[in-house]
């Protein structure tokens, strides 16, 4: 099963506030560490935090952080929503055809059954892991990433781990 962009940048915004639970982030911050754009980063974290998994606070020494402990914030949940109702393939879309998409064959094909399976299996394997099982290597990820340590809120220029 292929992940939207989405997924993909809700994912990382976590994983990023999650290596660092003790202090905050900007999304200019998470955007140069990942090379995405701003505006991308600026939806998905208003999405992120639309559904309780991301905290922001404005101004001076304000930014983001995860509203839960990443422990609490299970990887197939944050996927189910990203990813919203799309389908794996065209068959499955109720909304056309009356509900057999564009195929000539779907009333009997069992390819959607096919599919529905694996993606109940897909997400079954997701739902066994938190945020907190994605950071494990908090330590490596920070380095990686040259996140900042030891900054305070309001720093202007952080100290970068490495």
């Amino acid at each position: 099963m292929k992940l939207t962009s989405f997924t993909d940048y809700s994912l990382r915004v976590l994983i990023y506030l999650a290596a660092q639970p003790q202090r905050r982030a900007t999304i200019a911050e998470i955007a140069h560490a990942f090379a995405i754009k701003e505006n991308h980063l600026t939806k998905v974290v208003h999405f992120l935090g639309q559904n309780g998994w991301v905290a922001t606070v404005r101004g001076k020494g304000g930014g983001l952080s995860l509203a839960l402990p990443a422990a609490q914030i299970p990887v197939g949940a944050v996927v189910r929503q990203t990813e919203g109702a799309d389908m794996p393939a065209e068959c499955f879309d109720t909304e056309s055809d009356a509900g057999h998409g564009h195929c000539a064959i779907a009333r009997i094909c069992r390819l959607r059954a096919v599919l529905a399976e694996a993606a109940q299996a897909f997400h079954s394997v997701l739902d066994r892991y938190t945020v907190a099982d994605l950071v494990h290597n908090a330590p490596a990820i920070q380095a990686m990433l040259a996140l900042p340590v030891n900054r305070r809120p309001g720093a202007t220029d952080p100290v970068t781990a490495g």
